[in-house]
């Protein structure tokens, strides 16, 4: 396998010194996801100290170690393990030559980056990186810089924030030649008190963009003016997407494909597009459009991404779809338990009212971080289950007191406190036939509801 870095580079990007030669071919700072060859930062952090762990590191196969004292062990020693890191993302990005792609959003980001991937590396195979999971913040997107190969032809990043601010010194870490906002909504407005605000936040991803660079915004959006005037003083282009009329990408007709998916016939610039998606929702018809948008101008293959589009399963935690047989039957789980806000929990669940099944039961966790506008956000959320013919709620998280009684008299539900309680339950509401959401914030741990149903544990 090519080294991602050598001790030299390693040493030079971050202003340390190497106890002696070596060579890693991956980077990691959380000892549980270390691979043998690794390059192990050992970081302090508010809760713990990555140096404790250095002999985990070692003995899961670390090739070197980057650490703030000397140890037995090929190393870079650092003054500050943090500070290499940032500096060893700034220099991956430096030695790019690859086309890279910024995105972010309320909603989306991690769908879409992943579409990203599918399609850049469908049309250029092994040439494509992306960051894994949701390594978007201070210090998941140096390190997803950090893994980048020097021979990568395309880089996608996901960027989140919840603090003004934060975006800005993310983009110019990333220096994207494409940036994407995905959508507007209501998350953390514990922190931003108006939509306007985060729409602020948001279109600070365009700041990093290179000279000349592309920004991708949503048509649709009630903040497209916002984002567009944002957008114009720091781009080369601006291209907006979307479902409405108008949108430079859009989705002219798409319907269902009877296997859960939509069937797209896109307008790209001057280009007409039919294709498949393989994950239901508008939002996905409408995230496909930003994918095609930036598959274009970083000079990808638009029918390689239709392709891409099809192929794609869903996500951990953001729409895959899981078959468990039980005795009489058989249960579809919905897995949409890693993120919710307002706008994403109404998608969702309207999306889940097309479901065929003999019952719709949904599980739902507190939306987290809203602020003073907690309770009237959970309480919103009664119109679009009985809208989508839900025949039991099960509700979970204290956040979730004010749907509970906006529920009163419209359709059956329980509210319990915390995700142990919602597995105990699950025995005793799941029925064969019956179609299962489970959706919430990811702090409310509702992942363990999920493993519950797939392992049969009902």
């Amino acid at each position: 396998m090519t080294p991602l870095w050598t001790a030299r580079a390693i040493a030079s990007a971050t202003g340390g010194i190497a106890s002696t030669d070596f060579t890693v071919t991956g980077v990691a700072f959380d000892s549980r996801e270390l691979a043998a060859g690794d390059l192990f930062i050992a970081m302090k952090g508010e809760e713990t100290d990555g140096h404790k762990f250095i002999a985990k590191a070692i003995d899961a196969g670390a090739a070197g170690i980057v650490c703030e004292s000397a140890i037995d062990h090929p190393h870079i020693r650092v003054a500050d393990s943090v500070t290499a890191l940032n500096a060893l993302g700034t220099a991956s990005r430096a030695r790019s030559h690859g086309r890279i792609i910024g995105v972010t959003g309320s909603a989306g980001k991690t769908g879409t980056k992943e579409a990203l991937f599918a399609a850049l590396d469908r049309f250029r195979p092994g040439k494509a990186h992306r960051s894994v999971k949701s390594y978007n913040n201070h210090v998941g997107v140096p390190l997803s810089l950090a893994r980048m190969p020097s021979t990568a032809d395309f880089g996608v990043f996901e960027m989140g924030m919840n603090h003004a601010g934060e975006l800005a010194a993310l983009t110019r870490m990333v220096r994207p030649h494409v940036a994407i906002v995905t959508t507007i909504a209501p998350a953390h407005m514990e922190y931003f008190g108006s939509e306007e605000a985060i729409a602020d936040a948001k279109g600070e991803i365009f700041e990093g963009l290179e000279p000349g660079g592309t920004a991708i915004v949503p048509f649709d959006s009630p903040h497209y003016a916002r984002l567009r005037a944002k957008a114009e003083k720091h781009a080369g282009h601006v291209v907006s997407f979307g479902l409405g009329e108008g949108a430079d990408v859009r989705a002219v007709d798409w319907l269902s494909d009877g296997q859960g998916g939509s069937l797209v016939t896109a307008q790209v610039q001057d280009a007409l597009l039919c294709f498949t998606i393989a994950q239901a929702g508008a939002h996905w018809v409408s995230n496909a459009m930003a994918v095609l948008a930036a598959v274009k101008a970083v000079g990808g293959d638009l029918p390689a991404a239709g392709l891409a589009f099809a192929e794609m399963g869903g996500l951990v935690g953001r729409g895959a779809r899981y078959r468990v047989e039980m005795s009489g039957g058989r249960v579809v789980v919905i897995d949409e338990s890693y993120n919710a806000n307002p706008a994403s929990m109404a998608v969702t669940i309207d999306q889940f009212g097309t479901e065929s099944a003999e019952r719709k039961v949904a599980i739902l966790g507190a939306m987290k971080e809203l602020g003073p506008g907690s309770e009237a956000y959970h309480a919103g959320l009664a119109a679009p289950l009985v809208a989508a013919g839900v025949h039991f709620a099960l509700l979970v998280g204290e956040e979730m007191t004010p749907l509970a009684k906006a529920l009163e008299g419209r359709i059956d539900f329980e509210h319990v406190p915390a995700h142990s309680a919602a597995v105990a339950r699950l025995k005793h509401l799941i029925r064969p036939g019956d179609a299962v959401l489970v959706k919430g914030s990811n702090s409310v741990g509702l992942s363990h509801v999920v493993t519950a149903l797939t392992n049969g544990e009902f």
